[in-house]
């Protein structure tokens, strides 16, 4: 089984709910109440995911987290590589990977890059847009 981590998975929800929020300044606060996520875990991603360039932070009374651009924009494995580094199936499907114990009878090795680059390729063509659709949610102050 292919497996998004927890993080990741959650990083997908804090996204999604970014982009249904009809006010775009968000509060990690609001975001966990909204989601059901847990408060530290949402304040721990969106800080993650304003590095990786998805989300802006602004301080100050006005503040808050919003989408870095457009959520048509944003893409499902921008997400995930935001959390969860490069996608690669196996050890040896990353381009960085160090060598692996059976690497010289291994027959599979030459083809896991194609498999990696496909999974990659259809990740990235679900945007952000499409996972949050078309209902706005609403965010209690935090």
């Amino acid at each position: 089984m292919i497996r998004l981590t927890n993080l990741a998975d959650y990083a997908v929800v804090v996204m999604t709910a970014a982009a249904k929020a009809r006010d775009p300044r968000l509060a990690a606060g609001s975001v966990a109440a909204a989601t059901g996520l847990p408060a530290p875990t949402v304040a721990k991603l969106m800080g993650c995911l304003a590095r990786a360039g998805l989300l802006t932070s602004t301080r100050g009374v006005a503040g808050g987290f919003r989408l870095a651009r457009d959520a048509g924009e944003i893409t499902l494995v921008d997400i995930v590589e935001a959390i969860d580094g490069p996608i690669a199936l196996t050890a040896c499907g990353h381009e960085a990977s160090s060598e692996c114990a059976i690497e010289g009878a291994c027959a599979v090795k030459p083809h896991i890059g194609i498999v990696t680059r496909t999974v990659r390729e259809a990740l990235k063509a679900v945007t952000l847009a499409q996972l949050a659709g078309s209902a706005a949610l609403e965010f209690e102050e935090a």
